[in-house]
């Protein structure tokens, strides 16, 4: 019998700077693909096209306990992918003790800041939702996911599955 890895520690960065005592929540980005059905002659049942992503893209969110500058400070970032972020995992499994570090790495701006409620003598948080031009999934070192939507590059286990079409369409 083995026991899942579960997330027992985490932290976050925000263009370097951690939030090391302050991080409260991490909602990783799911990756999700925008999927049409097609049948055609002397098809049994449809099968899904694959479009590539899903309108809403990728989206990181995240909840820092109190209020945060560098996060007011980045609202309106000019470029797409203005802010760094990175989630640092530890997940461990109870029947072994292995420790598995896990890495997600985005470039995106902030969509959403919200500042929550305000109550005098109450736990503030602040909540953001950034939308990502860049993923980077790292587990033990090594890369499994990267995705750069503005340079057409998507690389699951080591292998590119653009390279061909940047091939073919000359970049």
């Amino acid at each position: 019998m083995a026991l899942p890895r579960k997330l027992k520690n985490l932290n976050l960065f925000n263009d370097g700077n951690s939030y090391l005592g302050e991080s409260k929540t991490a909602t990783l980005p799911p990756l999700a693909r925008k999927m049409e059905s097609y049948r055609g002659g002397g098809m049994n049942g449809p099968v899904k096209i694959d479009h590539g992503f899903s309108d809403d893209g990728i989206q990181f969110e995240w909840t820092l306990g109190g209020l945060d500058l560098t996060v007011l400070r980045q609202f309106g970032v000019t470029k797409a992918d203005g802010v760094l972020l990175r989630f640092a995992g530890a997940y461990q499994r109870d029947d072994t003790g292995e420790v598995t570090a896990v890495e997600i790495v985005v470039r995106g701006r902030h969509e959403e800041i919200n500042l929550g409620d305000a109550e005098a003598g109450e736990d503030t948080e602040v909540s953001i939702v950034t939308t990502c031009s860049y993923y980077k999934l790292i587990v033990n070192g090594v890369t499994e996911i990267e995705i750069d939507l503005l340079n057409m590059i998507e690389t699951v286990g080591g292998v590119d599955r653009l390279a061909e079409q940047r091939t073919a369409i000359g970049l």
